[in-house]
Parts: structure tokens; sequence; C-alpha cells
């Protein structure tokens, strides 16, 4: 029996010229846009050698440090080039400043060094990032210094503080430009996209669900009657969406990849994995709206579209900030969210190290599946009609 309903419920499926539409179609539509709409994005957003400069002072001139580091970063003949650096009075720098020609300038001051800069953003912070760096440097030296002199006061190796300095000294302050790779604001937009076309998996459970239940279809009315359980009635119905369901994600990332260019970096592999899961909870949604909601067939596949939308929503599909937003103010939604579920496992594949965040989302999202479709067994166990 439980092959039987599998075979039919694949060939309800492949006869539904909507569902293949909304399953195969409309993703690589969505994803065509998004490639038109995005595509010049990320040209104006790579690294640019930052304006800054620096306070002509006696305090500068005897501060070798800064003066090797920052002549370094602006060699106009380092590929590593980060600034350009001009060297010049008080009154210049804030000239300078006040015309935005530079985005800050240093004071080296007897004590410490003050930075002045008009705005907070990407540059400020790089040129902060080099300062603190610098001043760490010093710290090690100082502390180096201090402990070789504690160890033995009475017979110092110079020849060995001067090539623990040295070693430090040699250690090269460069930011490579890597935003093109690591840095892409749109990947977020494919990231939902993948998750739109998992969940949108629910329709085809959620027309499959709707044709076994007796109160929805005359088939369902068959079905009813028919000797066979209710989890296996389920089980096979979501296998045979399932597997559509795959055949739409297999053509998604084949057109995504190959025509739209689009890198899911090193990790490839896990990035199917949690498009499989993620799938699966998008049926499970279908039929959880099929099984828990009683109303007409036409009102669930709007609540589920709406639903669905709504997700994809929250997590960053209409706007990156969203994502971020929600994870702010109401992070309890985002892990409820299953579309963020799988945005957020994706993202975290992309920009993190570890996989401790991944595996957090694929738990959350067989955790998801496993209690809607608990709950659609048992409500289709307690379904009882007076007549059929």
């Amino acid at each position: 029996m439980f092959y039987h309903n599998f075979k039919y419920s694949l060939k309800t499926l492949f006869k539904s010229k909507d569902l293949l539409f909304w399953t195969f179609i409309f993703p690589l539509i969505l994803g065509t846009f998004f490639k038109l709409a995005f595509s010049n994005i990320e040209k104006s957003e790579t690294f640019d050698v930052i304006n800054i400069a620096i306070v002509d002072s006696s305090n500068y001139q005897d501060n070798k440090i800064y003066q090797e580091v920052f002549e370094t970063l602006s060699d106009k003949n380092n590929e590593n080039q980060v600034f350009n650096l001009k060297v010049t009075d008080l009154k210049q720098a804030n000239s300078l400043l006040e015309e935005k020609e530079i985005i800050g300038y240093l004071e080296f001051l007897d004590d410490d060094i003050k930075i002045t800069v008009k705005e907070n953003g990407i540059d400020e912070t790089i040129l902060r990032y080099v300062v603190s760096e610098i001043q760490s440097r010093q710290a090690l030296i100082e502390t180096l210094v201090k402990e070789e002199i504690k160890q033995d006061s009475f017979s110092i190796d110079y020849e060995k503080i001067y090539s623990k300095i040295d070693a430090l000294m040699n250690e090269e302050v460069t930011l490579q430009d890597i935003s093109k790779n690591n840095l892409s604001y749109t990947m977020i937009e494919y990231y939902t996209l993948i998750a739109m076309a998992a969940l949108y998996g629910g329709i085809i459970a959620l027309t499959i669900m709707n044709a076994k239940l007796p109160n929805m279809q005359a088939v369902g009315k068959r079905t009813a009657v028919a000797p066979i359980k209710k989890g296996e009635l389920i089980v096979s119905s979501l296998l045979a969406s399932y597997l559509i369901q795959l055949m739409g994600l297999v053509i998604l990332f084949i057109y995504t990849i190959l025509v739209l260019k689009v890198d899911y970096g090193t990790h490839f592999i896990l990035v199917i994995v949690l498009a499989l899961v993620g799938s699966l909870a998008g049926l499970t949604t279908g039929v959880g709206v099929a099984t828990l909601l009683k109303t007409n067939e036409n009102a669930k596949i709007g609540i589920l579209i709406a639903l669905t939308m709504l997700e994809c929503f929250l997590s960053g599909m209409m706007g990156i900030t969203m994502k971020y937003i929600i994870d702010k103010n109401i992070p309890l939604l985002n892990l409820i969210n299953p579309a963020n579920m799988i945005t957020d496992g994706l993202y975290s594949l992309y920009y993190y190290d570890t996989f401790n965040r991944f595996y957090f989302n694929i738990f959350s999202l067989l955790i998801y599946s496993l209690v809607i479709i608990g709950l659609s067994v048992i409500k289709l166990r307690r379904q009882k009609y007076d007549k059929l």
C-alpha cells in the first residue's frame, strides 16, 4: 500500500502544471532578477586606498615604529597598499578633513596618539585597527625587555632581546582586499532564494495531502476507508513530494552556479545537505497546513504562500538588514523561522571557520520537521466523520 500511494502521488504531482512552475521555473526567474538587480553592487564595494594625514611633530619623528609601519602601508609599489599618507601641520590636516580629502589624521602627543575623524565607517575602523595593532606591538616589546631584565639584571643578553624585537618589527601589518571573495553582501539574497525554493515545496506536500483528506476531495474519501495507516499515508505522500522537490533544487543549483556564476564557497557539500534538510522542513510545513487547518484548498494555499513569504522576508529576502533587525530585537522569532534557519546555516558556512552554528541550524530544522509531522499524525488519527 505504501508503494501504491507513493506511485500515484508522483503521478498526481507531475500532472499539475502550476506546481511544476512554482517548483522548477519560478526560483530560476527570481534568481535571474537578483542577478540583474545586484550585479553591479559588489563592484562599488571593493577596497580602496584610504587617504589619511599625520601631524608632523618631534614626537612623530622620534617614533620610528610608526614611521616605518605607515611608510610601508603607504608604499605605492606595495600591492597591499592601505593608505595614501600626507605628513603635514595641524591646520592643514583639519582643512583636509573638512574638505573630505582625508578620512582622518593622527596627532602624536607626549604619552598618547590622538585619532581625529569626521565620520564612523569602515575606513575609519581600519585606521583605528592599525594604530591599535602598533600600540599592541609596542606593549609587547616593552614587556619583553622588562621580562629579560627581570630574569637576570646582572647579565642581560642584549643580543637575545634585539633578535626578539627584530622579529616583532619584521612582522608586516597588511590588509588585503579579499572583499570579492568573502564580503559578498548579495549572497544573503541567494541564500534566501534557496530557502524560498526549499519552503515552496510545502505547496507540493499540501496539494498531495489535500488529495488524501476526505473533507477535501472525493479521492480522500476512498483513502479514508482504505486499509492504510495514517503515518504510512503521510510518509509515502511526503516522500513523493520530496523527490520532486529535490529535482527542483538540483535545477536551481545548476542554474545559479553555471549560468548566474554564484559562488557558494568551499563547503558546497554542506550547502547541499542544508538545502535537503530545509526542503524537508518546507514539505512538513505543507503537511501541517493541510492537516491542521480546517478550511478550503485555496485558502490553505494562500495561507501557506503568505507564511512562506513572511518567513523569507524576515530572513532577509526583501532586504538583508531585516534579518539583523529581527536577530537583535526578536531573536526567538528567527529561532523558530525555518527560512532563517536555512539562510543562517548557509551564512555561517560562508563567513565562519567553525561549524557550530551550521549544525545548530541543521538540528533545529530536523526538530521543526519532526514536531510538525508528529502533530499532523496526531491530528489525522483523531479525525472522525459521521459520513463520507
